[in-house]
This record gives C-alpha cells, structure tokens and sequence, in this order.
C-alpha cells in the first residue's frame, strides 16, 4: 500500500499505472474552505495523488499550500504547483520553506502564463528565474520531487516540435521527475508526442492530462487555453448533446473514460484527470475505469 507523503517519484516507480486528479484554488479566500472540502472529497476515490495549482499571475499564492496541506492530512499525497510569474527570489523561497513545514515534498514547475493586467516595462520575473527549467533546479537542491509540463501538441510559443522538444529536454535534465500532459482529445497526438520524446532521449514518466468535457461551453475554452485539436467525435457530442445538461455530462464522461481505456491498454504510465472541481464527474470516470487500473497494476 502506498503511503502518504511519498514522493511522487516513488509512487511512479512502484505502479504500472497511476491515477491522478487536479483541483484549483478560489479566487476569494470566502470559497477557500469550500474547495478544502472539495479536495478532501477526491481523496476518498484513492487517487495516488491530486495536484493544487498556482493562480494564474500568482492571485491565488496563499491558497496552493493550504489545499495541499488539507490533501496530506487525509491520507493522499499532494502536489502542489509553483511558478515564476512575478515572484522575487525572497518570495520563491518562502514558499517553498512554506512546503516543508507543511510535509509537502512534490511540486510541479512551471514559468507560469504571462498576466493579461501586465503594463510595459514590467519585469514579471523578478526572481531572474525566467523558464521553468531554472525553478527545477532550485527545487531539486532543495530536496523536492519536481515534476514539469509537457505539451503533445507544442507548446504555443514554441516555433516548432523541434524546438518544442529540444527545451522540454533541457527542463528534464535540469532534473524533472515526471511529466504531466497539457489537455488533449485525440490519443493519437499523445502516442506521436511519446514517439518524439523517446527519440530525443527524454525517458521520465509521462502522465496524460484528460478533461472531462460535460459542457458544451468548455471546448471553445479549451481551445483558447490550448490549442487543443476537437476530434469530429467530440464536436459530434457537443453539438447533439448543447441543450441537454445531463445527456452531455454522460456522454462527455464516456469520451473521457473511452480516451482512459485507450491509453492504458496502450502501455502509458499514468492518468491525470482535470477535474474542474467536480468530485462527482471524477467520481464516476473512477467508476468505469478503476476494475481496468487494478487489473494492469496486478
């Protein structure tokens, strides 16, 4: 049985397959306690880990740890998300120590997305610490399980995959873990995306990010936030089931448990499922697929 507060390193090393979910803290600390329960409930379906992210342009610093916390007190191991967005040096460290006191040992890396309420001339990285490999690094001699972001489609300010995959390189040798998918619908680019980092040499786990789409609203969201190709499938489900509430959670939870079972008979490593804060929609893709997890980790 796997402990809490184990490394998430370790916990890759002992499963044939993880499962994983992601939740995000409130904006305004009124809701904070909410999400406390929210993440405390998501421990209850035995995820090996559930991860907190960062606000974006760092609105919600003072909430990632104590979710994360709450997480570690029920018996579940934490990743907590840091990025370099307007963050000093002093703040960075902070933070981190901030980590430790609380038993949290797992952070995933990340630069961060540059804020929309920047002015010109604003030095958004006061740290100095200006791509997510510098934040690996520190967080290594600090003694922490690092995970890092990959993108299976490019990341969006890459020129190319070449180049896209040539700075995901220099970020794991800078000492990343693991590595957790952008969202994605079509497996294909995940297993074309696998195949390019096999052969640059980039061989730490890949953890594939799923999005349960249950509302119709969200794919243009998505696509604005990454780029992410809509298989005809999908946009098929979406525009049959726009006007029915619970047809579309149904069958936006089927795609997602369809992509699931796809990528593990397929041999890859670990499951992360973007849960939006819904314990219920990552409650019932546990239901279909947790028979499936057990009998491949056997």
């Amino acid at each position: 049985m796997i402990n809490q507060r184990m490394s998430i390193k370790d916990i890759l090393d002992n499963k044939k397959v993880s499962l994983s979910f992601e939740v995000f803290p409130p904006k305004k600390k009124e809701a904070l306690e909410s999400i406390k329960e929210t993440a405390v409930s998501l421990t209850k379906l035995k995820p090996d880990f559930i991860s907190v992210t960062f606000g974006a342009g760092g609105t919600t610093k003072g909430y990632t740890a104590e979710i994360a916390e709450a997480i570690e007190e029920n018996g579940t191991t934490s990743l907590a998300h840091l990025t370099c967005v307007r963050s000093t040096k002093e703040a960075l460290k902070y933070t981190i120590d901030d980590l430790k006191k609380r038993n949290i040992k797992n952070v995933l890396a990340l630069r961060g997305d540059f804020p929309k309420d920047s002015v010109t001339g604003e030095n958004i990285f006061p740290s100095g610490y200006t791509h997510a490999s510098d934040l690996v690094k520190l967080l290594k001699e600090e003694g922490m399980c690092v995970g890092g972001a990959c993108y299976p489609e490019g990341h969006p300010e890459s020129r190319s995959h070449e180049v896209d995959i040539e700075l995901l390189k220099y970020k794991v040798d800078a000492g990343v873990d693991f590595l957790t998918t952008q969202m994605f619908f079509d497996n294909d680019m995940l297993y074309s995306f696998l195949y390019r980092l096999q052969s640059a040499g980039i061989h730490v786990p890949v953890l594939a990010g799923i999005m349960p789409i249950t509302n119709a609203n969200q794919v243009s969201r998505m696509v604005d936030l990454s780029n992410a190709y809509i298989p005809r499938k999908l946009l098929a489900i979406c525009d049959r089931f726009r006007d029915s509430p619970e047809a579309m959670m149904q069958a936006g939870i089927a795609y997602a448990t369809d992509q699931i079972i796809d990528l593990v008979s397929n041999g890859v490593r670990g499951i992360h499922i973007y849960t939006m804060n819904k314990p219920e929609i990552a409650g019932a893709i546990i239901k279909n697929v947790d028979s499936i997890i057990k009998a491949i980790n056997n």
